[in-house]
């Protein structure tokens, strides 16, 4: 049995009225870490977590029996859309918690020049998206395209990928991940 870690503290957190950030103050450690955490790009030891939940203050047993309702919310208007992204590249993601979810939906927006950082995203799952405006360049594994409006990805998220925006424009882009990684 697998147990999400991330999304299931995230939901925790939330549900606490507890930023981030002021979940790390009371745990006594970094902001990063509880981002990592919760990104699911790190998995904590058993005693970091309990130090983590004492923050919240939940103990673990209560964590791991935890199963929040599924989520039943169909449709979200444009504003109820939640940014999860900073700087120049905005990521809106359809719905508050993936938690229980296997699919993250975003609405990407890539300011001129934006990218996702030189070293390139590796990650389990899937992930593809359509160009609305704007050209995208992407590259997966050495494979690099740019694409425009219409175009469209999908690839295999272990290979080594990057995006980045190219032109004057910004460019909009429609994307889904499975599982919800990101």
């Amino acid at each position: 049995m697998s147990v999400d870690i991330g999304n299931r503290l995230r939901h925790i957190r939330i549900a606490h009225n507890l930023s981030q950030r002021e979940l790390a103050r009371r745990a006594g450690v970094t902001n990063s870490t509880i981002s990592l955490i919760e990104s699911n790009a790190s998995n904590p030891s058993v005693g970091a977590l309990k130090r983590i939940l004492d923050g919240i203050p939940i103990g673990l047993a209560e964590f791991f029996a935890f199963e929040p309702e599924t989520p039943r919310k169909a449709f979200y208007a444009a504003e109820e859309l939640v940014e999860i992204g900073k700087g120049a590249i905005s990521y809106r993601q359809v719905g508050e918690s993936l938690f229980g979810r296997n699919l993250q939906i975003l609405k990407e927006c890539y300011q001129p020049g934006a990218d996702t950082g030189k070293i390139p995203l590796v990650h389990e799952g899937e992930e593809g998206g359509i160009v609305l405006s704007g050209r995208l360049e992407v590259t997966v594994d050495n494979d690099r395209r740019i694409l425009g409006p219409g175009d469209a990805y999908y690839f295999d998220s272990r290979r080594p990928h990057r995006f980045r925006c190219v032109g004057p424009v910004p460019c909009d882009v429609i994307s889904a991940c499975t599982p919800p990684t990101f």
